[in-house]
């Protein structure tokens, strides 16, 4: 149903303000508009009730009988409002979490955990913003961040959730189609499935075989694919070979949609942080329930975990 009659709800902060100063000069400041502005929302209240609320003389002004009425239900109006919109306000500042990352880290990785944090946490609202790149991270709206890193970004603080280990995957189809293979040099007779346009940060084919001792050549074919996501998909389906992250593709491993068509594994001191922007924040209670969260999802022995300020 419709709330009717309502007033110009401008007017009434106007109003409410003079009213409680007794002074139109003190509600201009405290609303920071002009006197005159004051005045006018005053007289547009007036002339929509049909009565005087303020009785005017020389310089003072001075509540009616009707103003007097009309000022306490307007007051305790808007301080009742007032108070929902804090419990509001404060609510999602407690309640909801947005977390920030990469679509291969969400899709991979965080989703299929989700649903246990949901579970512990039924009364937070979790908003994933997926970004590429980690120099876009000042561009969003974010309390925490996943991502894979050498160096956290400055004024982050870093938590280390594992270290880099990177290997070859590929479908059990295509093992069986063109393996075995002897080692990592017996790849390049193969389709290696590559990721285009990375952030430097991430490995490449090239520099996997440099750092495993194996002497870079070009492979029979390559497929380029911008996504990480659409690129373990395509090595699922039989498409070549991909280069697989511990703990973003071990969920397959274990499924067996992916296998490891070679036993060499690259370890690094690059590192998948959680980013926090400052400490003041990182107390918020939804942050401190997914930090603690996360952190007792990931399995022990993947490394020690460490608190890095990078300002």
């Amino acid at each position: 149903m419709k709330i009717s009659p309502l007033p110009p709800l401008n007017s009434l902060v106007a109003f409410e303000s003079a009213a409680r100063h007794l002074s139109f000069t003190l509600a201009a400041d405290e609303l920071h508009v002009t006197q005159g502005a004051i005045s006018r929302q005053v007289r547009s209240l007036e002339s929509y009730l049909g009565k005087p609320l303020f009785e005017r003389a020389n310089r003072s002004v001075q509540l009616t009988a009707t103003g007097q009425r009309y000022a306490h239900a307007v007051r305790q109006s808007l301080s009742d409002i007032a108070v929902v919109t804090d419990d509001v306000r404060s609510w999602q500042g407690m309640h909801q979490l947005s977390v920030a990352t990469t679509s291969a880290m969400a899709s991979l990785w965080l989703l299929p955990k989700i649903a246990s944090f949901q579970r512990q946490h039924d009364d937070i609202e979790l908003r994933i913003v997926a970004i590429e790149q980690i120099r876009d991270l000042a561009k969003v709206e974010f309390d925490v961040a996943l991502f894979y890193c050498n160096t956290p970004p400055a004024g982050m603080y870093a938590t280390t959730l594992f270290y880099e280990e990177v290997f070859p995957v590929c479908s059990p189809g295509y093992l069986e189609k063109y393996g075995p293979f002897s080692g990592p040099d017996a790849l390049f007779d193969c389709t290696l499935l590559s990721l285009e346009d990375a952030d430097q940060d991430w490995m490449s084919w090239n520099r996997w075989f440099t750092q495993v001792e194996v002497e870079p050549r070009a492979p029979r074919r390559r497929l380029n694919i911008n996504s990480y996501s659409m690129l373990v998909q395509a090595a699922m389906m039989d498409q070549g070979l991909a280069l697989g992250w511990s703990q973003l593709v071990d969920d397959y491993l274990e499924k067996g949609d992916l296998v490891r068509p070679v036993e060499t594994l690259l370890r690094t001191e690059a590192r998948f942080c959680l980013l926090e922007r400052s400490i003041a924040s990182s107390n918020r209670r939804g942050v401190r329930d997914f930090r603690a969260w996360l952190l007792n999802t990931i399995p022990k022995e993947v490394g020690d975990l460490g608190l890095v300020s990078h300002q």
